[in-house]
């Protein structure tokens, strides 16, 4: 006897609590959490490694944001699988694009990373220290895997999210974790790799990993949707997913670009190398304090078209942007960035102290970040994404042309990682700005439910 079709998935409607926002969002925080620690996990075992400064100065000025650039339109996968895939014939056509554009960006990332291009966009566009650049040919090159993995992994999240099964993708982040310190610690005791293929090799395994985990643990979801019927909403077709999809897939890609362009600048500033040896640590501190406000996205996307949520979402949102920012200015403000970048990250004094100056700089993002993550959701989940490209290329204006007036001015003394993190953070304000004044304009401020856009 064969099995009945059911329903289409569709999320259910009903009241929400404090506690079900917490529920669906705390594994999404740990999971970012995690995925967080890698930075201050990779530039500690580094840090212990010879030629410590070259290293960390490679991966964190040249591999690394050119792997994010390479892999920013598949980004917001998660969040287009979460809102897209209320039935079979949707996750189909959002798999397919998955898999076309996974192949396409691997292609782009080896293109970069085996041909002269790299020498291009490493010394030219960057200014790189040609030592700094040909370790990050190397540490560009082992990433390869990376955004493949991203862009099936983000996919299939997006899924578990839908479905309410987001602890999956907390335990998959342990996971990768796991994999990752195992194969950092591991190649860092028992081979004489130089610190850039370290950790290329970690992250590269750790992605990979959690790929295969989550690939795994999904299948009885995708098995659910299979049985799923037509859903009541129109079919999701080229020109609509284009609509929804593009606009989207532009925020992370125009954000990315201003880690390379941050390098840039940082290259053409005082203390250079010093800089982009200490970039990883900053970034690594700030980016775990904001990766509570990043895993907000996905929460509001999921319960914004229930009844009642929107004040229970404003609620929630208040907490985590109030609770994020005292936990960074308590680093900033007391011993603990001292001890944090000299005991942890292992940076001599003075690049410790250039460390916690940096974080000072950055006190707001993690309250910036919830922000943000709300009204992005709210955005989402109506399907106006244009105001999401709008408030990111605000971001990009903001950032590139305070950049650029340090840049030209020539005469400060300052390290140029101070300039980076100030500019990053008043171009942050002027986004959340954006997005707020969005949100009042598409009617999404109150606690009435918006009907998606056709």
């Amino acid at each position: 006897m064969s099995a009945q079709p059911r329903k289409n998935n569709d999320r259910p409607l009903g009241p929400v609590d404090l506690r079900q926002v917490t529920r669906l969002w705390f594994p999404l925080a740990a999971s970012w959490a995690l995925m967080a620690i890698e930075m201050p996990l990779l530039a500690a075992v580094i840090g212990r490694l010879p030629d410590e400064r070259l290293h960390l100065a490679a991966y964190g000025g040249i591999a690394f944001p050119i792997a994010l650039v390479v892999e920013a339109p598949i980004i917001m996968l998660l969040a287009a699988s979460t809102a897209l895939c209320h039935d079979w014939q949707s996750t189909r056509y959002v798999r397919s694009f998955m898999r076309y554009a996974a192949v396409a960006l691997t292609l782009l990332h080896a293109l970069v990373a085996f041909t002269p291009i790299y020498d291009w966009v490493a010394q030219d566009l960057l200014a790189a220290n040609p030592l700094v650049a040909e370790s990050g040919r190397l540490g560009l090159q082992i990433l390869l895997p990376w955004t493949a993995a991203i862009a099936y992994r983000r996919f299939m999240q997006g899924l578990l999210i839908r479905a309410s099964l987001s602890r999956a993708v907390g335990i998959g982040t342990v996971v990768r974790l796991a994999a990752n310190a195992s194969v950092l610690i591991g190649l860092a005791t028992l081979t004489e790799l130089p610190g850039i293929a370290v950790g290329s090799w970690a992250i590269s395994a750790g992605v990979t990993v959690e790929a295969f985990y989550i690939g795994w643990v999904v299948r009885p979801t995708l098995a659910r949707l299979r049985a799923t019927a037509p859903g009541s909403k129109p079919p999701l077709t080229a020109s609509r997913f284009a609509q929804f999809y593009v606009p989207l897939a532009l925020t992370p890609l125009v954000t990315l670009l201003l880690q390379p362009l941050g390098s840039a600048a940082m290259n053409r500033l005082p203390n250079p190398i010093d800089c982009l040896a200490v970039w990883p640590a900053v970034h690594g501190l700030v980016f775990l304090t904001r990766s509570m406000g990043f895993a907000y996205n996905e929460v509001v996307v999921a319960l914004a078209e229930q009844p009642g949520s929107r004040q229970v979402l404003r609620q929630f949102r208040n907490r985590l942007a109030l609770g994020t920012t005292l936990v960074l200015l308590l680093f900033a403000s007391t011993p603990l960035a001292r001890h944090w970048f000299e005991g942890v990250n292992d940076l001599n004094p003075f690049l410790a102290a250039l460390a916690g100056a940096a974080t000072a700089l950055a006190v707001p993002m993690p309250g910036l970040q919830a922000m943000q993550s709300y009204f992005t959701g709210l955005l989402v989940s109506a399907r106006k994404t244009r105001g999401i490209t709008e408030a990111v290329l605000l971001f990009f204006l903001v950032a590139a042309s305070s950049l650029a007036i340090c840049v030209k001015l020539g005469t400060l003394r300052d390290p140029g990682l101070l300039f980076a993190v100030a500019s990053f953070t008043l171009a942050s304000v002027v986004q959340t700005s954006w997005l707020a004044w969005r949100v009042r304009r598409a009617g999404l401020a109150g606690d009435a439910v918006a009907a998606p856009a056709s």
